[in-house]
């Protein structure tokens, strides 16, 4: 009963921390804002209205849909969720440094009390997403109640990259720098601003590349995403892609790998984040 209540209080103590922290966290990213929250909807928006004038506009990329700006829309809201959560929650224990010093909790929870700061304005970003769709007369289908688990993979696929690059910035400060051209790479090199099912049906080299892409866990995630929200019958994921059940799963245990990989490493070299910084 004892061990019982025990770790009772230490969840109770740990969700407290993680709550104050959720919170602060997410007023000190709009602190001294005008528009405050209000920018954890602009800024896709902005981007997405560049893209989709540059892209579908000027230089003619679609999918030949009628609902590609919401393809579009999706595709920028949820990209820019792993890159805040990554690029947050990689400085989070060296910002944290002092806090972590001075009180005494799991240093875990500081990444992921950033991560559920960017949860919360992708959640408010899929809402304006659900608007948009509305608007564009998207026919939804039954297919939208795998949104949770694409959603919930998503978020443990940026976490634990959050998890490893944390470990590695608080040794290495380049780490930082590596990641913001890294994301710009991934950025352009996934189907985020530029259709999948186009690269497909060029057949060819082309064709196998695209399918290659599906093995990514964040282009197998974002593809998914908006085959259940939006275009079922235009959107390549790796689910009808590929036949061998070895390459369909290969996205997941990635994502799982990687996760448990991440949290081990952090966990392992936790107890000296406070010498080292």
């Amino acid at each position: 009963m004892n061990i019982s209540k025990k770790l009772h209080d230490k969840f109770e103590y740990s969700m407290t921390v993680l709550r104050a922290l959720v919170k602060t966290d997410f007023k000190m990213r709009y602190q001294g804002s005008f528009l405050g929250v209000a920018w954890s909807v602009l800024k896709p928006l902005m981007l997405f209205a560049v893209m989709y004038a540059v892209f579908a506009r000027f230089l003619r990329m679609s999918d030949g849909t009628p609902t590609y700006p919401v393809v579009l829309l999706v595709g920028i809201s949820s990209w820019q969720f792993c890159t805040e959560t990554i690029g947050i929650g990689l400085r989070s224990v060296v910002d944290r440094g002092d806090l972590l010093r001075k009180v005494h909790f799991p240093n875990y929870i500081v990444v992921v009390s950033a991560s559920v700061g960017s949860l919360i304005s992708l959640g408010i970003n899929y809402i304006v997403v659900l608007l948009f769709a509305l608007f564009m007369r998207v026919e939804f289908t039954w297919r939208v109640l795998w949104l949770p688990l694409n959603a919930l993979e998503l978020y443990a696929i940026s976490l634990a990259v959050a998890f490893i690059f944390a470990t590695c910035y608080v040794y290495f400060r380049d780490i930082s720098h590596i990641w913001e051209v890294l994301q710009q790479i991934i950025f352009y090199a996934m189907p985020i601003i530029y259709p999948l099912s186009d690269v497909i049906n060029r057949g060819g080299i082309y064709a196998k590349f695209g399918r290659l892409e599906l093995l990514n866990p964040f282009a197998q995630t974002i593809q998914d995403i908006r085959h259940n929200l939006i275009a079922p019958q235009t959107q390549p994921t790796v689910w009808n892609s590929f036949h061998f059940w070895g390459a369909k799963a290969f996205p997941l245990v990635l994502t799982v790998v990687l996760l448990w990989f991440g949290v081990y490493l952090f966990r392992r070299n936790s107890s000296k984040f406070a010498e080292v910084m």
